[in-house]
């Protein structure tokens, strides 16, 4: 499904006019095809399947964490269609086989580039390395500013949602998660 700029614009158009605004004036005229246009690489997230990205794997027998940390992205609350953004930490255990990491950060940013709620996307990083590569287990968790809570409705600028996902022996064994917890927040470089 491919995002229909055509309607976007014409809707961006009716909002502005609903506002009271004049899309005609020099700084609107050319609103509504900015919009579209950013809506289709903010939602390009819809057209594409994130397991995908983890088809091409390595054998290597390395059985031990891999985390990769601090993976900025940006969503939009499916609520409001506010911005969220902020970091997400992966962490996964091979069974033999490892990803290259940016296929990591692409699984993030495709799921990130949807209309979604910070819970969810946490589960569907999860879930989405879970099925692509078979690990022993998975772990996410997000760090996020919501532009719906700080700049709207409570207004509470500065507040951090985090949410988490656990799969496989990172649910099943405390001490697994516990080190994931220590060595994404550690500073290790």
């Amino acid at each position: 499904m491919a995002v229909d700029g055509d309607i976007i614009a014409a809707a961006v158009l009716e909002m502005l006019k609903a506002i009271g605004e004049d899309p005609e004036r020099e700084g609107l005229r050319d609103t509504p095809r900015r919009i579209s246009e950013m809506y289709e690489e903010i939602f390009s997230g819809l057209d594409k399947n994130p397991v995908e990205e983890l088809e091409v794997t390595f054998e290597e027998n390395h059985e031990e964490m891999v985390i990769l940390r601090d993976i900025p992205f940006y969503s939009m609350c499916e609520h409001h269609l506010l911005p969220f953004h902020g970091v997400a930490h992966v962490g996964y255990i091979p069974s033999s086989r490892v990803v290259g990491i940016s296929k990591i950060a692409r699984t993030v940013e495709i799921l990130a580039r949807r209309p979604q709620l910070q819970e969810r996307l946490t589960s569907q990083i999860a879930d989405t390395i879970m099925e692509g590569l078979n690990p022993r287990g998975v772990a996410v968790v997000i760090e996020a500013q919501h532009l719906c809570m700080t700049m709207r409705g409570i207004k509470k600028p500065g507040s951090i949602v985090v949410t988490s996902a656990n799969r496989g022996i990172f649910r099943d064994r405390p001490e697994t998660r516990a080190e994931f917890f220590s060595l994404f927040r550690g500073n290790t470089l």
